[in-house]
């Protein structure tokens, strides 16, 4: 009986798939190292609903703690900039 090309070539396909399944150490994993500034991303401020004094105080303190994280961002952001320069 002859063995037809297309079987020949679909067994050694098969066996050649079946090599790729052996157990070997997994590639090394690369570390990637980031050279850039970072993003710029938007400061929000959170919506406040005050009534009392007490309330407007603890919403300055909220806004003024905002704007603060806001200009570490845009001074981390410059000095990282300017080092680059």
């Amino acid at each position: 009986m002859k063995m037809r090309i297309y079987a020949a070539g679909l067994t050694l396909f098969c066996l050649l798939m079946l090599s790729g399944c052996a157990n070997d150490q997994p590639s090394p994993e690369e570390l990637l190292t980031v050279n850039g500034c970072p993003r710029v991303t938007q400061c929000r401020l959170e919506k406040s609903a005050a009534r009392t004094n007490g309330d407007l105080l603890t919403a300055l303190d909220e806004a003024e703690a905002a704007w603060a994280v806001c200009a570490d961002k845009v001074d981390t952001i410059i000095s990282c900039q300017e080092r680059k320069q």
